[in-house]
């Protein structure tokens, strides 16, 4: 029997009502059947992410550890295996794609060290330049036809922000998330064309292991990917690992490895912040303390 996380269940259920709590319930099949399919064997606990089951594996043909990775399709997930055969030929730094299954969605990936996030390295200026430097590989490669865009999300966001800085209660707030919508204006009309991750965090790079001859590589792992601008990817660097003094020395070291304008750079990070406020809508009342924070620090008004 594979074990679901109460945590992954509970999470798919707030996320994705009785869909996601069907999905949860319908995991222990998922993997056996993939399990056997691929010919796979259970070697370690159950893991799991947000909207994700994890499990570690041995490939019986050939004894590759690999994992196992069952998640719900929807528009951020099924662009996934896509991005990452993408990536991968280009050696962008990412994990490789053993299997996929377009169906179901269910991924057999090269197996990762789950013990050495970048979250673990102490120097958080130095985890912040090994993660520049994964953007800027990721950047460096154009988005494939019919990928999800930033252009469409961007128009969603525009329409959608008078209404959420509505009903926020305080005064300074609401002209903090109208002042994101308004950056976002001046550079929605070039939404970009790269392939980006969109959710670039520390814990979403791992290091490689030696067994497949990536000893001393940080990897790349669990991209939502959509098509846009790579000023888009800089947020999670700056909410992650938060530290309110750092915010605008990460931002400009981000925007200096990738080589952006920082101009437009800064107005796609309120989009962040916009974005991540929307989804508060209906019934918030405030925004997040670090977002509106970084917002503040990227608008000066600290």
């Amino acid at each position: 029997m594979i074990d679901v996380p109460d945590d992954l269940t509970v999470n798919l259920r707030t996320h994705s009502g009785t869909a996601g709590e069907a999905f949860a319930a319908a995991l222990p099949g998922l993997a056996g059947r993939f399990l056997e399919e691929w010919g796979l064997r259970p070697d370690g606990a159950t893991m799991s992410g947000m909207c994700a089951l994890v499990l570690p594996v041995v490939r019986e043909a050939d004894g590759r550890r690999a994992a196992l990775k069952l998640q719900m399709l929807d528009e951020e997930t099924a662009g996934e295996p896509v991005a990452l055969r993408i990536w991968g030929a280009a050696g962008a730094g990412t994990v490789a794609l053993l299997e996929h299954d377009a169906t179901t969605g269910a991924m057999l990936l090269e197996r990762l060290d789950e013990r050495r996030p970048l979250t673990g390295v102490e120097d958080a200026r130095a985890a912040v330049r090994v993660l520049a430097d994964s953007l800027a590989r990721l950047a460096g490669v154009p988005a494939p036809a019919g990928m999800r865009s930033l252009e469409d999300a961007a128009a969603r966001m525009l329409e959608a922000a008078p209404g959420a800085a509505a009903e926020l209660a305080d005064e300074g707030e609401r002209r903090l998330l109208l002042d994101c919508a308004a950056a976002v204006r001046e550079v929605a009309g070039e939404p970009g064309d790269r392939l980006l991750h969109w959710d670039l965090h520390y814990d979403n790079i791992l290091a490689g292991r030696a067994e497949e001859g990536r000893a001393g590589e940080w990897v790349v792992l669990d991209p939502k990917p959509l098509s846009g601008d790579p000023g888009f990817e800089l947020f999670p660097a700056l909410d992650n690992r938060f530290d309110a003094s750092e915010v605008l020395w990460r931002f400009d070291l981000l925007s200096g490895v990738l080589g952006l304008d920082r101009e437009r750079a800064r107005a796609w990070t309120l989009g962040r912040v916009l974005q991540n406020g929307l989804w508060g809508a209906p019934g918030m009342v405030r925004l997040a303390p670090d977002h509106a924070e970084i917002a503040r620090r990227l608008l000066g008004r600290n």
